[in-house]
């Protein structure tokens, strides 16, 4: 217990970082680049996809002996997931709520952390053994 509670610990620290990354691109592309607020929003995501998947291969999950493409195409597999997930939170906000996008996002930042953490615990971690658990 105590090592899953480090480890979520870890993934919210991951997941705060690669959250400003996100911001931060959906910001630049929306207000600078003047981007339609969906275009930006997938593409600060994908940013912080590549981003998260490098903090959290290092820092929270235990990778696999598997390659680390094909881990890597795993863990953009499952973020396809959460990008959907974030670009329904985005449309229903801003297209269909009209509400300010940032603060969509922001909402959108408390829902697809938990989907991220469940699919990336289950896919992605190598599965203890026996002497591992002892």
């Amino acid at each position: 217990m105590k090592k899953l509670i480090i480890q979520l610990v870890k993934f919210g620290i991951v997941g705060v970082i690669a959250a400003l990354i996100d911001l931060t691109v959906l910001t630049v592309l929306k207000e600078v680049m003047y981007i339609d607020v969906l275009t930006a929003s997938a593409g600060a995501f994908a940013v912080s996809v590549i981003a998260n998947y490098i903090l959290s291969m290092l820092f929270v999950f235990k990778g696999g002996e598997r390659n680390k493409l094909k881990e890597f195409l795993i863990f953009v597999a499952m973020s396809l997931g959460g990008l959907l997930l974030n670009q329904f939170i985005m449309w229903i906000g801003t297209e269909i709520m009209t509400a300010y996008y940032l603060w969509v996002k922001i909402f959108a930042l408390v829902f697809v952390p938990i989907y991220n953490f469940i699919t990336r615990k289950i896919f992605l971690e190598k599965k203890a053994s026996k002497e591992d658990k002892l």
